[in-house]
């Protein structure tokens, strides 16, 4: 069908592009290639036949798809449970400690982050499968600029 050079020269085209000129490229290279077939591009070339599939759709409507990006990941815990800083805070206030030299302005905790998950559940009523891991607790503390002390034996 197409030269091994000519092929990898088309590719290497498409990997230097992004979005939806990637798109129109890829469906004008199935179009004049291909006979705008997704499934004998995706099949040549490797390419994903949802994404030359789209751009075949987008050139024949004229109208370009735009990439939502933002949207993609995992939400943060804070966004989920728009509540949970405050009743942290609300939970947490009676156990926390300045640092005595006044060297940072972070709060010392006394008490662990399972504690904090615990009386979560128990103090302001919240599910336990709604809650996040005792790891992921601890990493919300120290962004909400809480320091935890190590236990001592």
């Amino acid at each position: 069908m197409l030269e091994s050079r000519v092929k990898e020269t088309i590719q290497d085209a498409a990997q230097k592009l992004t979005g939806a000129r990637k798109r129109a490229f890829m469906a004008k290279v199935a179009i004049d290639y291909f006979d705008g077939s997704a499934r004998k591009t995706e099949t040549y070339l490797g390419w994903n036949r949802k994404s030359v599939q789209l751009g075949l759709h987008e050139h024949r409507s004229g109208i370009t798809c735009i990439d939502n990006y933002q949207a993609r990941g995992r939400q943060s815990i804070e966004a989920k449970l728009p509540r949970l800083e405050a009743d942290i805070r609300d939970v947490v206030g009676e156990h926390t400690q300045a640092d005595p030299k006044f060297q940072s302005t972070f709060g010392y905790l006394q008490v662990s982050a399972r504690a904090v998950r615990e009386a979560l559940i128990e103090v302001k009523g919240y599910e336990d499968s709604e809650l996040p891991t005792r790891q992921t607790m601890g990493n919300l503390l120290n962004r909400m600029g809480y320091r935890l002390k190590k236990h001592k034996k």
